[in-house]
């Protein structure tokens, strides 16, 4: 290889590496801030999922920072540094808030009232104000995608008790619902 094409490889390979942005299979995103550890953890919860996140047909942009509370908007969202530095019990939260993209991106009036009277809540998301998060149907929606994908023992989606936001429905019936509710035989995948 001469010098000037391995130079020019090492810039490129050198210009990637300091982009901050990771994107794996099965879904499209980008993650910024955070370290390349905490960058690594959310790469790891997407792909640990069984659920296939490339059927949300947008680029979804993963901020990681002081926030707090991890949160997500469509296209957005917030994932806490310090959270991802608890290990795999993180992983759970990063698939719930990706699981809002799904429901952002997927889902529909129709579908969401179906999904309303089979897993819970008073309300879908947040228009109704004052609701325990364990109320709202999006919140119980992404709890149970997480869990029913990933049902690994130390994933903080696991549900603690019957009135868990994951524990709406059993993960085998739920994955045939989202794959009879979205029409994708692959949703119904298994992976443990």
């Amino acid at each position: 290889m001469n010098r000037t094409l391995r130079t020019l490889l090492l810039t490129g390979l050198a210009a990637l590496a300091l982009t901050g942005n990771a994107q794996a299979a099965g879904g499209n995103y980008l993650v910024d801030g955070g370290t390349a550890k905490q960058r690594a953890q959310v790469k790891a919860a997407l792909n640990a999922s069984a659920f296939d996140w490339s059927l949300v047909p947008a680029q979804i942009k993963i901020h990681v920072a002081p926030v707090g509370e991890s949160k997500a908007v469509p296209g957005e969202i917030w994932i806490d540094n310090q959270l991802l530095n608890s290990g795999r019990f993180a992983l759970g939260v990063v698939q719930h808030e990706y699981a809002h993209q799904v429901d952002f991106y997927l889902l529909n009036p129709t579908i969401r009232s179906q999904l309303a009277n089979l897993i819970g809540g008073k309300a879908w998301c947040w228009e109704t104000a004052g609701l325990n998060h364990n109320e709202y149907g999006c919140e119980r929606f992404a709890s149970t995608l997480a869990w029913a994908y990933w049902p690994a023992k130390d994933s903080a989606m696991r549900p603690d008790s019957t009135n868990s936001e994951s524990a709406a429905m059993a993960p085998a019936r739920f994955r045939s619902l989202m794959a009879q509710l979205l029409g994708a035989a692959a949703l119904s995948a298994q992976k443990a």
